[in-house]
């Protein structure tokens, strides 16, 4: 029984890179979008949808890195994030200039129409931390400004990522709202009942089990 660490750590070491090196998830998903700040210069009916390389579903979260610098007071920030299913079903999130950091979360469901499910008008998010925008099939959608959760678990249905639009003008004449930086925008996605890493724990212990077994079974005999 000495032995049995010493084997235990070996298997450990030997057979998980095998496993890494020869199986991959082949569900993981990961995307990355840089924004640049004139996209931002539109109205909402202007704004055109782009349809991203790869959908996200089953299980997603969208990272937003806002390094936009704002030239109008008025002017926003908005991303929406369009099902694949339909465009008329859609998660948005505007953000606002400095001091106040507006910040908002809305949704759109052909059957419930646009409902805004959090606002805050004073340090709504924070320029020195990421937003995230996460969901799963079953615990639907949570979004934390940076700071704090502000939606938790709200039931959208089925919803996969597919298209994105920006825009930050609320009028055609209105001063542009935004003046230079980026924003960043990582996806990543996954579907665990693909993943063959989430059973690798339970192929260890039924191995361990084995050893233990076969090495209770030869000390006894000996």
């Amino acid at each position: 029984m000495k032995y049995l660490f010493a084997i235990i750590l070996l298997l450990g070491v030997f057979v998980s890179p095998a496993f890494a090196q020869e199986e991959k998830n082949p569900s993981l998903i990961i995307d990355t979008l840089e924004i640049p700040s004139n996209e931002f210069n539109t109205v909402l009916r202007e704004s055109p949808i782009r349809i991203l390389d790869d959908v996200h579903a089953v299980s997603w979260q969208v990272t937003i890195d806002n390094n936009l610098l704002y030239a109008n007071p008025s002017g926003n920030a908005v991303l929406r994030l369009y099902d694949q299913a339909t465009q008329d079903e859609f998660i948005e999130v505007g953000m606002g200039p400095k001091p106040d950091n507006k910040f908002w979360v809305a949704v759109q469901t052909p059957k419930e129409g646009y409902i805004v499910v959090h606002k805050d008008l004073d340090r709504g998010w924070y320029p020195e931390a990421k937003s995230i925008i996460s969901y799963t099939d079953r615990a639907g959608l949570t979004v934390n400004n940076g700071a704090r959760i502000v939606v938790t678990n709200l039931d959208i249905g089925e919803f996969a990522v597919h298209s994105y639009s920006v825009h930050g003008m609320e009028g055609s004449t209105d001063p542009p709202a935004i003046s230079s930086g980026t924003m960043i925008i990582e996806f990543l996605s996954g579907d665990p009942a693909k993943n063959i890493f989430a059973l690798y724990p339970f192929y260890m212990a039924a191995a361990v089990g084995v050893l233990v077994g076969v090495l209770f079974l030869t000390k006894k005999r000996s």
